[in-house]
Formats: C-alpha cells, structure tokens, sequence
C-alpha cells in the first residue's frame, strides 16, 4: 500500500489544513517506521489548541497523541517489534501519516519512552479502528490509578466526554461505584450503557441535591472544568475523610478554600498523558470486555475529510465524542 505522507496542521486560530511531511527516512538501528492506519481525535485538548483556550495559541502547531499502524520497517537492532505488528503509539506529534521512532536504545527499553504497544491480534483490519481511542483511554486509566480509586470506594465523575466516559469504565473496573454528570443525555446514555451505577443530567434543578444524597464521595474526577467546582465540593460538604479530587479537564486557576484540605486531610491531583504500562492496564481490561471503546465512537471518516470534521469540533463540538480517522 502506498504510504501516504500528510498530516494535520493548525495554521491559524479556528483553522485546520493538510501539511506535506515528506518522505520518511530509513529507521536507524534501534527505530521503527510505523504507517498510521487509524488515528483519533483527543477533543478536548485538540479543540482547545485549535480556539486558542487555556495555555494554547502558538500557530501553526499540530496537536493531538493517537495512532494506531504497522510497523513497516524496523532497525536491525530491535527485538521488541517486527515488521507487520500492529501497534499503538501515543506521542503528542498531531495526526500524521507515518512516524519514525527510537524503540530499541537503553533509554527506550528502560523507560519505554517509545510510548509504543503490540495491539491484540484480529481478522479484519477494521477491528483495529477501536484502539484509536487508546490515548484518552490512557490518560483516563493513568488518572485513576494516580487518585488511587478501589474497590468500595464512592467516585463522581462530573464530565462524560470521552476522558469521563473512560474514567467511569476505569473507576467501576477497579471496584468502585460510579456516580456520572453531563448536560448531554446521549453522553448519559453511553455512561450507563457502559456501566455507571447513577447518571444525572446536570441541567435538572434536583440534580444538586441528588449529588448530595449519593455522598460523601472518596475520590471527584473532574473531567469538564468548570470554574467554581472545587470550591463547590468544600461549600457542600460533598466528601470523605482523605478524599481525593481528580482534575483531568484543562483549566487555568483553581479556587480552593485550604481548610477543604487541612481538616479532612484530602488533596487535589492531577495526571499527565500515560504510560506503556497503563495502556497495558487498560488493554488487559479490554481484553475481558470491561473497558470497551468501540461503542464511545460515533465518527468514522476519511483523513480526506478531516477538515469537515475539525469544522463541527470547532462549531458544534458536542456531536463529536470518538472520532476515528482512516488513513487508508
């Protein structure tokens, strides 16, 4: 198949257009040529990055950390992958129809920085469209292991995007039981569909005090960013003693009152990206049917129509959830 050699770039703010990347070169010993097969828009980072919010503006920047490909070359010094294995590679290069990188030296083996895994084995091509989303997934599992989430423990998810939706799937996979807020009742459906024990749709006037009556919860994640949140928690007495709150959406400044966390000797988390091993984790979970991601897609597309797509993420944002390009 003849590899293609574009990718996405943002040139100005609200604006998204085909870049030329060239050629790739021969991988050197310890590299892997992978060819993108699928890759998956991460929402709410990329929408961010493409309106200019938060800490975004520079221009023209490419953004966005999910390809899943084949290895179509690999070092003569590489062991750990073969010419023909599927993959998923997870670095923050934006949407790119080949990526070229180190797999094999001591620091790759060592820490893994390849952010690279073997994908599971499956017939048709098609079925490796579902690991696109492996990168929101990731940070997902990687936020809920750092807020240290349990069996027993009482979670509210405020957000179902698509890190909500994952971080609900990893809160109930843990042993938790997972309470979940959107404004969008779609969302809601995907959300207990996929497993939460409650669902509330954050816009009913009785919502607050159903909030209310499910607590006090051991761990808040926090995946839609709202202002005042955390302050909210400490004014309504929402959590437990050693509570954790989880903030995975991006926000700017953060409000919180110091005696929320001197009393009850909680804290306020955050996580960045994943690891190898937590895509290992949230494999495993899939493998066992417990995490899934193919029902959270609701866009397949051509990369040939990429730019359609990022026009309704930036003007109607809410009709997007996964979204899975195909590069082939």
């Amino acid at each position: 198949m003849t590899m293609r050699t574009t990718g996405i770039e943002y040139p100005s703010q609200g604006q998204t257009a085909f870049c030329e990347i060239g050629t790739p070169p021969d991988p050197k010993e310890t590299e892997i040529l992978i060819r993108t097969l699928f890759s998956g828009i991460t929402n709410g980072t990329e929408r961010h990055a493409l309106m200019a919010e938060h800490l975004w503006g520079q221009f023209p920047s490419r953004h966005g950390y999910q390809h899943v490909g084949i290895v179509e070359k690999a070092g003569s010094a590489v062991k750990n992958f073969s010419e023909g294995d599927k993959v998923f590679f997870g670095h923050y290069v934006g949407h790119r129809a080949w990526n070229v990188i180190d797999a094999a030296s001591p620091l790759a083996l060592a820490s893994q920085t390849h952010l690279t895994i073997r994908l599971p084995e499956h017939p048709q091509i098609d079925d490796y469209g579902q690991y696109a989303l492996l990168g929101v997934a990731g940070v997902a599992m990687r936020g809920t292991r750092r807020f240290r989430v349990g069996p027993t423990h009482n979670v509210w998810v405020a957000g179902a995007g698509l890190i909500g939706q994952f971080a609900a799937q990893a809160c109930r996979a843990f042993g938790a039981t997972v309470t979940v807020t959107d404004v969008n009742p779609g969302r809601l459906k995907k959300a207990e569909d996929l497993g939460a024990h409650c669902v509330l749709d954050a816009r009913d006037a009785s919502t607050d005090e159903q909030i209310r009556a499910r607590s006090p919860y051991d761990v808040i994640i926090d995946c839609a960013g709202q202002g005042p949140f955390v302050r909210d928690l400490f004014e309504k007495h929402l959590v437990k003693h050693g509570f954790v709150v989880g903030l995975l959406a991006v926000r700017t400044d953060t409000v919180f009152h110091w005696s929320m966390l001197h009393i009850p000797e909680g804290s306020i988390e955050v996580s960045c990206h994943f690891s190898v091993n937590d895509l290992e984790a949230l494999l495993g979970f899939m493998r066992e049917g417990v995490i899934l991601s193919e029902p959270l897609i609701n866009t397949r597309a051509s990369i040939d129509e990429a730019l359609e797509v990022y026009a309704t993420l930036r003007d109607e944002p809410s009709k997007l959830l996964g979204v899975v390009f195909d590069w082939r």
